[in-house]
């Protein structure tokens, strides 16, 4: 009888860790769709809410990381002073409970100085690959980026 009530309580643990883990997993999607409207629309409280205050981000507008929602909303709006009408779509995501691997699609128009090339007026869409990492209370403490730039780069002359 003692090891059946030791069998049905590690039954019980796995069932709740399991539903524990699918609640973080879901709550990492629906942190990301939220993301989407936080990069699209600029949102200080979006960003406020969603990263953590010490999370970094880097950007080739600055040599030093930028940290939290604001942080990465500088990340934001340095593209939008080129690229003023740019738009992250989410196409695709995997998750588990401490990290969500996305696929963005990228749409812009060149329209201001980016790095030096003054404004073409060319149209962009690319796509964007990056991983992003939640801390135990759903807030995102990382964004690490595959190299996405070389689609935005290309199109204005600035790789081959």
């Amino acid at each position: 009888m003692k090891h059946l009530l030791c069998l049905c309580f590690a039954l019980l643990c796995l069932v709740a860790c399991a539903k524990q883990s699918n609640n973080s997993i879901e709550r990492n999607k629906q942190a990301m769709y939220r993301f989407e409207t936080m990069i699209n629309t600029a949102d200080d409280a979006l960003a406020e809410e969603l990263v953590a205050p010490d999370a970094p981000f880097y950007t080739p507008a600055s040599p030093e990381p930028l940290y939290g929602g604001k942080g990465y909303l500088s990340v934001v709006h340095w593209m939008r002073q080129s690229f003023s009408d740019v738009q992250w779509k989410l196409e695709e995501m995997v998750a588990d409970e401490q990290k969500v691997a996305v696929r963005w699609t990228l749409t812009a128009t060149h329209d201001g100085e980016f790095m030096g090339v003054p404004p073409t007026g060319k149209k962009i869409k690319t796509t964007v690959m990056n991983f992003y990492y939640f801390n135990k209370d759903g807030k995102i403490t990382n964004d690490i980026a595959a190299d996405g730039m070389i689609g935005i780069l290309r199109p204005l002359g600035l790789s081959k």
